[in-house]
C-alpha cells in the first residue's frame, strides 16, 4: 500500500507519499480500507519530531479515519466485512489501509457520506469525553470554546446547542465568528480586539465549562472566567506550557482544572468513550443537529499541501485528505 511517510522532522516538505508493507489485522482488530483521513494539530506536532505517537502504534499520521473494513481479526464480533466504517486511531491514518482494534469503530452515521465520515471520530470523541462524560455540560449552562472556527470548536457549538447550553467562541476574525453563528454560536468573541474574560461577565456572568486548546496563555484569564464549580478542559498548548494558577481564587470557585488526552489513553478507556459517543452522539449526528464541518478536501498523497491549510488557519472545521481520487 501507499502511505504518508515522514523523511525526518522538519516542515510540511518532509511528508512524501510511499509505498510500505500492508498491515494486517491482529486479535481484536479490524482491517480497514481507507476512504479517508483528516488533519489534526497533533499531526503537525509529530511532522516536527514533537509528539511521538504511543508505543507499538503505527508510525504514520493520522488519527482517524473513514473507509470500508477489509478483514476482521480473531476474535472480533458485531462487524462484518464490507460495512462503513470510521475509526478513532492512534496512528495510520494517512494510508490506504489501517488497522485499528475494534472497540475504536464506529458506523458510518446515516446521512453522512463515508468520506465526511473521517472528520469525526477524533473530534467526537474529545468533545464528548471531555465536554459531556467529564464536565457534565447540561442544558442551561454555558459552554466557552477557545477556537470556535477550527475541527474541534465547529464540533463543541454544535454539541453544546444540542445538550441545550448557551454557547460562546473566540475566534480571530469576523468572518470565522459569523461562520460560528451559522452553526448556532451564541457569543461570539474576536479575541484580537475583544477579552473575553469581560464579555463573559457581561453577557452571561462567566463560564460553567471551557474547552481551551491554548494552555498556559489563557489559564488565568479561563479561571477568571469560570462560575461556581465551573470546569475548564485544557486539550492544547497552542499558548505554551507553563502558566500561573491562582489556587485561592480556583478553590473559592470550587472549580477545577482538566488536562485531557486521547491518543495514549488505553485500550479500555477509549473503548469505553467510543460506546458512549455511539450511544449518545450518533443519534444527534443521523438526525442532523450535529454534523461533519468540512472546509477542505485535499488527496492524501498531497498532504503537505493541507498541512500548510492548517498552520495557516485559513480553513473553517476540517481538512479531510481523500486516499482515492
Amino acid at each position: 500500500m501507499y502511505a504518508i511517510t515522514i523523511r525526518e522532522p522538519g516542515g510540511p516538505d518532509v511528508l512524501e507519499w510511499t509505498e510500505v508493507p500492508d498491515p494486517r489485522p491482529g486479535p481484536g482488530e479490524v482491517l480497514i480500507d481507507v476512504a479517508a483521513s483528516a488533519v489534526n494539530r497533533a499531526d503537525l506536532l509529530q511532522r516536527q519530531g514533537n509528539y511521538p505517537p504511543p508505543r507499538g502504534a503505527s508510525e504514520v499520521l493520522g488519527l482517524e479515519c473513514s473507509g470500508v473494513i477489509a478483514e476482521l481479526g480473531e476474535g472480533v464480533e458485531g462487524w462484518n466485512v464490507g460495512d462503513e466504517v470510521c475509526a478513532l486511531l492512534a496512528g495510520g491514518g494517512y494510508a490506504e489501509k489501517v488497522t485499528v482494534p475494534a472497540g475504536q469503530v464506529l458506523p458510518v452515521p446515516a446521512e453522512v457520506e463515508t468520506l465526511a465520515a473521517a472528520g469525526l471520530p477524533e473530534v467526537a470523541c474529545t468533545v464528548w469525553a471531555n465536554v459531556v462524560m467529564h464536565a457534565g455540560l447540561h442544558e442551561g449552562q454555558v459552554l466557552l470554546v477557545h477556537g470556535g472556527a477550527g475541527g474541534i470548536g465547529t464540533h463543541a457549538i454544535q454539541v453544546g446547542k444540542a445538550l441545550g447550553a448557551t454557547v460562546a467562541v473566540t475566534a480571530g476574525s469576523a468572518e470565522r465568528l459569523e461562520s460560528c453563528r451559522q452553526l448556532g454560536a451564541d457569543i461570539t468573541i474576536n479575541y484580537k480586539e475583544q477579552d473575553f474574560v469581560e464579555v463573559l461577565a457581561k453577557e452571561t456572568g462567566g463560564a460553567n465549562v471551557i474547552l481551551d486548546n491554548m494552555g498556559a496563555k489563557y489559564l488565568e484569564r479561563n479561571v477568571d472566567t469560570l462560575t461556581m464549580d465551573g470546569r475548564l478542559i485544557v486539550i492544547g498548548m497552542q499558548g505554551g506550557v507553563k502558566g500561573e494558577l491562582n489556587l485561592g481564587k480556583l478553590m473559592g470557585k470550587r472549580a477545577s482544572v482538566f488536562g485531557a488526552g486521547l491518543r495514549a489513553r488505553p485500550l479500555d478507556q477509549k473503548a469505553a468513550i467510543v460506546a458512549d459517543v455511539r450511544q449518545r452522539l450518533w443519534p444527534l449526528v443521523e438526525q442532523g443537529s450535529v454534523k461533519p464541518i468540512v472546509g477542505q478536501v485535499v488527496p492524501m498523497a498531497e498532504a503537505a499541501s493541507a498541512h500548510r491549510m492548517l498552520e495557516e488557519g485559513s480553513v473553517f472545521g476540517k481538512v479531510l485528505l481523500a486516499a482515492k481520487s
